[in-house]
């Protein structure tokens, strides 16, 4: 029709198809947390993202040949980053994928001079 195989037609949709895909088939749990701040990471560039991933559907199991874990559950690849919470809920009711959300966990700041190391 428009130039490209029947087989990369289907392909064209890209994630928003693949999402489509996954809540028909396997209707996944989502789970949506804020990202933490790395303990790495002195700057605030991306705090306060919240995150949109699926658990997993199937047990992880031994590869026979090479003896790797892994699965045929590709939806635990997928990870979707929202700028709030209200984005990420809203994204997941128009897709229709169940949803639940991990409470964040509070930031405690231990202030410590580095004095108190020698005491």
């Amino acid at each position: 029709m428009n130039g490209r195989p029947a087989h990369r037609r289907r392909e064209s949709g890209g994630l928003i198809s693949a999402l489509r895909w996954a809540t028909r088939t396997h209707m996944s749990i989502a789970r949506i947390s804020q990202l933490d701040r790395r303990t790495t990471q002195s700057g605030k560039a991306n705090a306060g993202l919240w995150l949109l991933e699926f658990e997993r559907q199937e047990a992880q199991k031994a590869d026979p040949l090479t003896g790797w874990n892994g699965s045929g559950d590709t939806n635990t690849q997928v990870r979707i980053t929202f700028k709030t919470r209200e984005e990420a809920i809203a994204f997941a009711e128009r897709r229709g994928i169940r949803y639940h959300l991990v409470p964040t966990t509070p930031v405690r700041m231990k202030i410590q001079a580095y004095a108190d190391n020698f005491r």
